[in-house]
């Protein structure tokens, strides 16, 4: 096959993330008879699903994180899972184990410095081969901010402001170093060229890093870069920096707008939209027959307790709901302008209350799983017709998969549902490179040399054609 049709037939194809968060995605997955919950940090557990997703040829596995346990709702502590491995120590063994499969972690902007996650993507993409992303967030609770010498959270707006100037130091620091910056010669004692080596001198209103980074520029020029706000000022960060974006939206029509604001925002930062795959989260419950599927639905909310739902959803719209009653509506909520946790999740949540006119124990068993993304209850079938519903229409370029438990919610979907995407051509059947970036079908960014003679032979250019125009 060319290099033109492989392109072609790829532009055809959906991604697939797989969001390993263990031991499933619903609040309540840790009781689910077949679940593995004594697993939580138990490397060969993770290594098992890792192995699972690259046999069903997804693009990458992908890692949530968090700086803090749900302290502010004691039962959420007591009766949810508040335990993770710390991502890049994980993600560095898993590709040690895996070959194909990309690894995405996540790091968050507001409570680290750029030069360290910098260096420990870029050191991830070596030892990988070239297959490291970074989920680029803010974070978002009190929490979280007093394990970081802070009472209160940092505001939303000037969270996003410090996440653009983060991103922008991290993709300086790995363009540091050219491609061919490191020679090796033995004979000329020359094992870097100097000049194809630079500091990058920023100083902006949070940052100030001389650089250059102390690791070679990275296997994939830039590890890919992923985002998952849906705020405005989160939508305007993913159109100039991200690659993947991970979102959550309830409608086909949500999801299509979206898509196409999002999408529309590139050219003003000189891009095109193949380089941002959207791909939003899917929360599947599957069933070989429907009425499986809707059994499996129904012991899930059997599962939760009272307390832990209402904490859960709590948690997700930055309001304590626990002196509510729970077969009672929702309270009236602050406005949108009031809320410092996650805005696009607080709307979302809201929304979807008051268009379906759920009490709070139902907005609850709604979310306990999908926690706001979407929720597809049925066979192999009916799934995989409305991720191709959604792919086909604008909507997506492929999805996030949050399994309800594990290992068997994977198993299922590997199984059952990836066939069944292969068989409509919708999906690959073997990996078509070696980097996470040849498999997502994203361009390598140029290197900083290559980068600056483009711009110089741009400007040339226009400089001539005035010339001649004068003339």
């Amino acid at each position: 096959m060319s290099q033109n049709q492989q392109q072609s037939q790829s532009k055809k194809q959906l991604r697939l993330g797989a969001f390993m968060m263990i031991p499933g995605h619903h609040v309540a997955a840790w009781r689910h008879p077949e679940a593995e919950a004594k697993s939580v940090l138990d490397f060969k557990f993770y290594k098992q699903l890792a192995l699972t997703a690259e046999r069903g040829k997804f693009d990458m596995v992908f890692l949530a994180d968090g700086y803090a346990v749900h302290e502010r709702y004691p039962e959420a502590l007591e009766q949810t899972v508040n335990v993770r491995p710390e991502p890049f120590t994980l993600l560095s063994a898993l590709g040690a184990a895996t070959t194909n499969i990309g690894l995405a972690g996540t790091v968050s902007t507001t409570y680290n410095e750029p030069f360290h996650v910098a260096r420990k993507f870029a050191s991830l993409d070596h030892l990988s081969e070239g297959r490291a992303a970074w989920n680029v967030v803010t974070s978002g609770s009190d929490a979280e901010a007093r394990n970081f010498n802070l009472e209160k959270h940092v505001q939303h707006d000037l969270r996003y402001e410090r996440a653009e100037e983060f991103v922008d130091v991290v993709t300086k620091l790995w363009d540091s170093w050219d491609d061919d910056a490191l020679l090796y010669d033995k004979d000329s004692a020359r094992f870097a060229d100097k000049d194809k080596v630079r500091a990058i001198d920023h100083k902006g209103k949070f940052f100030s890093v001389r650089g250059p980074l102390n690791v070679a520029r990275p296997i994939q020029g830039h590890p890919v870069v992923i985002q998952a706000g849906a705020s405005e000022p989160g939508k305007e960060l993913a159109a100039r920096t991200a690659e993947v974006i991970f979102t959550a939206w309830q409608t086909l029509e949500e999801a299509q707008r979206f898509y196409s604001d999002v999408k529309g925002r590139l050219a003003r930062y000189g891009r095109s939209p193949d380089d941002l795959k959207i791909m939003p989260g899917v929360f599947p419950i599957i069933g070989r027959t429907e009425e499986e599927a809707l059994e499996k639905k129904a012991l899930f909310e059997q599962l939760i307790p009272e307390q832990a739902g209402v904490a859960l959803l709590s948690a997700l719209i930055s309001f304590d709901l626990s002196g509510y009653p729970v077969d009672g509506p929702l309270p009236e909520l602050p406005e949108l302008s009031q809320i410092n946790g996650g805005k696009s999740r607080f709307q979302l949540l809201k929304d979807l209350a008051d268009r379906e006119q759920l009490t709070i124990r139902q907005l609850y068993q709604r979310i306990a799983g999908a926690r706001g993304h979407r929720e597809i209850v049925g066979t192999p079938t009916q799934i995989a017709d409305q991720l191709q519903e959604w792919f086909e229409n604008g909507a997506a370029d492929g999805f996030n998969i949050m399994p309800p438990y594990l290992p068997g919610g994977l198993d299922d979907f590997v199984d059952l549902v990836v066939p069944e995407l292969q068989r409509r051509g919708l999906f690959r059947t073997e990996y078509e490179g070696a980097t996470l970036r040849e498999n997502l079908g994203l361009r390598r960014p140029a290197d900083y040399t290559a980068t600056e003679l483009a711009k110089q032979q741009q400007a040339q250019a226009v400089e001539q054609v005035a010339v001649q125009v004068a003339k």
